[in-house]
């Protein structure tokens, strides 16, 4: 095994690849735009959903995202603050879409966790934790929208503890909140600081750091805070001291502790702190799990290995390109150099590599562990794909979701069946949807098969817009799909309430009418297996 160079170390130990996870609405768009303006790649920040401005989130780059004010795919943003380098993936918050956020979480080290302040863990921040904490990785929680009428910051401590098991330690604490807030304590600072407000927080305004026994001595009139709110925030910090211990880096790391900030994105307030918190206390790029030559851990100066986990059509509309974005495991990357894609054992080229900066690009020429690069005309990649140089290693399959929901595709334009055909194996290829065919009847039957309903409003849209192919969809009888062996087929064919489907890798799947026409299969078939597609999204 090679020897870790110090600038090798030196580099991977700068890195901070994360993703950001909530609720919709919680606000973790607007979040990732702020980091932005703060790291000096945004001069001005889009709020998503200002009715002032027209700008839009700039990770928010596919046209039906700006349409709805959503974040629809996975987006990748690569940025310096101070002497780190971060790969954040902004993942999108709607659970129809939970899929890509899951297939993103495998490329991330920690994960920022964003609450709404009034709200608390709502239903999809739960699943995606639960995706966080089997994947093992450390979350530092945002509490956003304090500037709002907002929970009380005890209540939702309790919440963390009550709801995910992690013990919350603040870091820093609102006081006051909605027209009474008038700033944030940093607990370790022992500082208050105040921030002057910017039109729609597009710009970074001015903060004073006040010590908090100078605020205390000075009073609640010297801050613009009404007397009782200043002093019950002053009572919860004492009970904080002592009640709450001290954010321990070991813990965080190991899924014990959460650290807590507070603040407000839209506001850009505690989100400086935040980021600096971050990059103090999430973890760099480590050792990465394998499966082959055998299992145990690919160590991050071992040579160049990475592993695809997402596929994206048509980030360049005027191209119509194809990006493979990968996450290098070990070593270095290198623009140009050739890996072994370890599922055909054949070499492929890694020429036209990107960073990327939402749907921006930039040539890079070198990558450490931890660190995202888009290989663009990236034909014969898929999400899962390992590469490597030298010798093989495979690292562990990206486990997919179990379709819930199915429906009928047809071409609306006969003259447009090559678009048609190009654009539903695009869409199948990046997991937006996944395209199911009649084992006799190929084409002229095809069942999209996914876990939500926009994810069908989202390919109708993207068919129609980058494809250029208007196309009808119809709900199809079933809610229930499972794998079985190729050999199994004829046995099944004319099982009451089933038909018979293959995915594009040649895959049998069953679809079932509903949970009763599984049971008869089952006990008519008993000697036929069905085999669970994925995991489930609940």
């Amino acid at each position: 095994m090679p020897t870790a160079t110090p600038d090798l170390l030196d580099e991977v130990g700068r890195r901070r690849t994360f993703a950001i996870i909530s609720h919709p609405d919680a606000g973790k768009t607007t979040l990732t735009e702020k980091f932005l303006l703060f790291a000096g790649a945004l001069h001005e920040a889009g709020a998503v959903k200002s009715r002032k401005q027209a700008r839009t989130a700039t990770s928010d780059w596919m046209a039906l995202e700006k349409e709805r004010g959503i974040s629809i795919s996975s987006t990748v943003l690569h940025f310096a603050y101070g002497p780190w380098r971060f790969n954040l993936l902004d993942t999108p918050g709607h659970a129809d879409f939970s899929e890509d956020t899951y297939r993103t979480l495998w490329a991330a080290d920690a994960a920022v966790m964003v609450l709404d302040a009034a709200k608390g863990l709502e239903p999809q921040t739960l699943k995606l934790f639960k995706v966080c904490r089997d994947r093992g990785i450390p979350i530092v929680t945002f509490v956003n929208k304090v500037d709002r009428p907002a929970l009380a910051p005890l209540e939702l401590l309790d919440q963390i503890a009550g709801q995910i098991g992690l013990d919350p330690v603040p870091v820093t604490w609102p006081v006051g909140d909605g027209g009474d807030f008038a700033g944030i304590v940093d607990r370790q600072a022992g500082e208050l600081i105040r921030y002057d407000r910017t039109a729609h927080g597009s710009t970074i305004g001015d903060e004073e750091r006040i010590p908090l026994e100078k605020a205390a001595e000075a009073g609640a009139e010297a801050i613009g805070c009404p007397a009782d709110r200043f002093a019950q925030a002053l009572e919860e910090l004492e009970l904080l001291d002592l009640d709450r211990p001290d954010v321990d880096g070991e813990a965080v790391l190991d899924g014990r502790q959460t650290p807590v900030f507070f603040g407000s994105a839209l506001g850009n307030f505690g989100v400086r702190r935040l980021l600096e918190g971050f990059a103090e206390l999430a973890p760099a790029p480590g050792p990465q799990t394998i499966v082959e030559p055998e299992d145990g851990d690919r160590p991050i100066e071992a040579p160049f290995s990475a592993l695809v986990f997402k596929v994206q059509a048509n980030m360049n509309p005027r191209h119509r390109d194809r990006v493979a974005f990968l996450r290098v495991q070990s070593g270095t990357f290198d623009r140009g150099m050739s890996a072994t894609l370890a599922r055909t054992g054949r070499p492929f080229a890694l020429k036209y590599a990107h960073q990327l900066f939402a749907s921006e690009r930039e040539t890079v020429e070198q990558a450490v562990a931890g660190d995202i690069v888009g290989v663009v005309g990236a034909t014969g990649l898929q999400v899962g794909d390992s590469l490597y140089a030298e010798d093989r290693v495979v690292f562990p399959a990206i486990p997919t979701f179990s379709p819930e929901r199915f429906a009928r595709v047809r071409n609306r334009d006969s003259g447009r069946f090559k678009q048609f055909r190009t654009g539903l194996a695009q869409l199948d290829e990046e997991g937006v949807v996944h395209v199911l065919r009649h084992p006799e009847l190929g084409d002229q039957e095809l069942i999209l098969a996914g876990v939500g309903q926009l994810q069908f409003e989202v390919t109708q849209h993207r068919m129609a817009e980058e494809f250029g192919c208007e196309i009808s969809l119809e709900p199809a009888p079933f809610e229930l799909a499972r794998r079985i062996d190729a050999a199994d087929e004829p046995k099944v064919r004319g099982q009451r309430g089933t038909s018979v489907f293959q995915d594009r890798h040649g895959t049998t799947l069953v679809l079932f009418r509903n949970a009763f026409a599984l049971q008869w299969a089952q006990q008519d078939l008993p000697d036929v297996p069905f085999h669970e597609l994925g995991i489930s999204r609940s």
